[in-house]
């Protein structure tokens, strides 16, 4: 939400009764947060509406007032929408500057913030925020692994080299790969729902520090606010020093969208290299790529490089809030003001990244000629090759040390490991029999691979089939 300042005449706080003075307009400038907090305006609008709400039902207002209350709220809110409002940098906070345009609308909006303090209210909006904030995320990941999954069921038949140390390996189907990059997003998606299930609790009520002495409700405006199990039962927090001091969600917001950004990473990565001349297994498409402005030939995976730098903001984030929260004594403090800033900006950057990276492995396709021609390396069967051994009762450090003594001999002779003459061979080992090269079949290699977890074809159609119906519906 964008937003300018609006310079008014100096005018004491709405906490000002105890000063002569205002603060200094330096002061104003650099303990505001409505530069950053006015994006909870929706938010903090419907924490109001529901504590007017309470304050009816416990009879401290009349329901003339809530009513007025609440249809002020909602024009303000409307104002915020239309860009007519614009917030006053001397309210100091999205709280006070709403209370302030209330009060013009209804006088009734002086009695609203009875039995609660801007320490709760804040608590509220952020777990109101964090949830449909989870909610937001969820769906881009959903949709993220959608693709991946979509470019797994299109490219089965494909195989590649799979790797360690970034050295060739063992052979994998590309699906089995891809299929990777689905549990990593996969789990994304279970922590982001986690954090929205642990937000599902109402702070309001706590107050301050203390809570209050007025006969508050807190099960009905948590229910107000939808802060339910699945049951309907309303569910608010223990604690009321907790709740205004705990900023445990704003960590695990921050830390999910960490981990998310390492996933995001790493899968760039292994797209940059598969898309390099090197390995040469995919292209990308136009739209997500850029060129260079010396050099026309180039073709740059410009939309993943930068995936790999905004992971390094999504960290930043969180050990912002680490720090920010490891010294500060119980409850509040004002330090925890710059909780809003990483969280707020975890939120935008993994909104687009994961548009992006969607939109990114939408439009590539993968070279056949480039994977099969990498995949052909004999050497890529070699511990099958041990296995073929231990099959025929060799132990397998002796397998091993046999299979290794072949590639050296193979490496000698500049020939490939399948092409070594029979005799040489059983010099190595007397358990070879004249079959062995048999072990060099792509298809009996994945096709003796079909136990759960392995990139068996039937084991990765089974697994796509699942995926489908989970993420497509």
């Amino acid at each position: 939400m964008a937003i300018g300042f609006m310079a008014k005449e100096k005018k004491q706080a709405t906490w000002g009764g105890r000063f002569k003075k205002g603060p200094a307009e330096l002061m104003l400038r650099f303990s505001e947060s409505i530069s950053f907090d006015w994006r909870l305006a929706p938010y903090d609008v419907q924490v109001s509406k529901a504590h007017a709400a309470m304050l009816a039902h416990i009879g401290l207002i009349s329901a003339k007032d809530r009513d007025a209350i609440r249809a002020g709220l909602d024009a303000v809110l409307a104002d915020i929408r239309a860009g007519k409002l614009v917030p006053d940098i001397a309210c100091e906070d999205v709280h006070m500057n709403i209370e302030q345009a209330l009060t013009k609308k209804t006088p009734a909006g002086a009695r609203l913030h009875a039995a609660r303090s801007r320490n709760d209210q804040v608590a509220t909006d952020m777990r109101l925020f964090f949830k449909d904030a989870c909610g937001q995320v969820a769906g881009r990941l959903r949709a993220l692994l959608a693709v991946i999954v979509d470019l797994a069921e299109k490219y089965q038949d494909i195989v590649v080299p799979g790797y360690t140390h970034l050295q060739r390996a063992q052979p994998v189907s590309l699906a089995h790969h891809l299929l990777a990059w689905e549990q990593m997003f996969g789990r994304d998606l279970e922590r982001f729902e986690e954090v929205a299930r642990r937000a599902n609790v109402c702070p309001l009520g706590s107050g301050a520090i203390a809570g209050s002495t007025l006969p508050i409700d807190r099960a009905f405006v948590a229910k107000e606010l939808g802060f339910v199990d699945k049951k309907g039962k309303p569910q608010f927090t223990a604690n009321s020093m907790d709740a205004v001091a705990d900023r445990d969600l704003f960590i695990e917001f921050a830390s999910a969208g960490a981990l998310c950004g390492v996933h995001l990473s790493r899968v760039s990565e292994d797209g940059i290299l598969w898309n390099s001349a090197e390995f040469g297994y995919v292209r990308f498409s136009d739209a997500f790529t850029t060129g260079s402005s010396l050099m026309p030939q180039k073709k740059n995976p410009d939309a993943l490089e930068l995936l790999r730098g905004k992971s390094a903001r999504l960290q930043g984030n969180l050990q912002t809030l680490l720090t920010l929260a490891k010294g500060l004594p119980l409850t509040y403090n004002r330090d925890l003001q710059e909780d809003k800033p990483p969280v707020f900006d975890t939120f935008d950057t993994l909104m687009i990244s994961l548009d992006v990276l969607a939109g990114t492995l939408a439009g590539m396709t993968v070279r056949a000629d480039k994977c099969a021609a990498a995949v052909a390396d004999p050497l890529l069967l070699a511990t099958d090759l041990a296995d073929y051994l231990v099959a025929r009762g060799v132990p397998f450090r002796d397998a091993h040390h046999a299979i290794g003594a072949l590639v050296g001999m193979a490496e000698e002779k500049a020939v490939p490991l399948n092409e070594l003459p029979f005799a040489a061979v059983k010099k190595v080992n007397a358990a070879f029999a004249e079959d062995w090269t048999e072990v060099f079949d792509l298809k009996r290699a994945l096709k003796l691979r079909e136990r759960p977890g392995m990139p068996g074809p039937k084991q990765t159609a089974q697994q796509i089939r699942k995926l489908k119906k989970l993420y497509q519906g």
